[in-house]
């Protein structure tokens, strides 16, 4: 039976090994997504009760993590959101339905901590059947007029980012010191860094732009 709970320090190394096998060659021959869920938990932005495990007859199959970024409208109003990521689940046990579990389970939570939206960057087709949307539905760009198809929004509560243009903030938690990442990561067992599909896919995605 699926469970879904707060991740506990104990979880860490567990967390960081699954993010890193769940990553691995996806969007980059190797991967820092294991790094970056290792300093986020520091990170004044982040969110310790949006941190969420997923577990599996006691193995820890899923995580979820938060940290708090911001919408700057073209007015100057500035509006406080949030940011997913890393999501990863155990590829061993993925197409099970756990992402979408720990999605659904952490956005109602964060619905009832009072955040009225959450952005990711990512796939569209991991997203959209849990409710995200194009940023440029929401009139909600990375810079002026760029809005990156990767870039995704859904509001927790409708209608709140109605009537603005938006410019996403992201936290600064999320600017990564590569040779530290590089350091974190000869930490654990060695796994071969390759190229595959899915990189060419990420990178399609990442640097195509909605314009209509």
């Amino acid at each position: 039976m699926l469970t879904i709970r707060n991740e506990t320090p104990a979880d860490y190394r567990a967390v960081e090994e699954m993010t890193r096998r769940a990553f691995w060659n996806q969007h980059v021959p190797g991967c820092s997504e294991h790094y970056l869920a290792h300093i986020l938990r520091g990170s004044g932005d982040f969110l310790p009760e949006l941190d969420f495990v997923a577990e599996l007859d006691g193995a820890i199959v899923g995580n979820i993590m938060y940290t708090r970024s911001k919408l700057i409208a073209e007015d100057g109003v500035e509006k406080n959101i949030l940011t997913v990521g890393p999501l990863s689940v155990n590829p061993e046990y993925q197409r099970r339905g756990i992402g979408k579990a720990l999605l659904r389970h952490s956005l109602e939570k964060a619905a009832q901590m009072g955040y009225e939206a959450v952005v990711i960057f990512g796939n569209p087709e991991n997203y959209v059947t849990s409710g995200f949307r194009s940023c440029k539905h929401y009139g909600v760009a990375m810079a002026k007029d760029a809005y990156p198809v990767a870039l995704l929004v859904r509001e927790l509560k409708p209608g709140a980012l109605a009537g603005k243009n938006w410019l996403f903030e992201e936290s600064s938690a999320f600017e990564i010191d590569e040779a530290a990442a590089e350091a974190f990561d000869a930490e654990f067992p060695p796994m071969e860094k390759g190229w595959q599909p899915s990189q060419e896919l990420f990178a399609i995605y990442s640097r195509s732009m909605v314009v209509r």
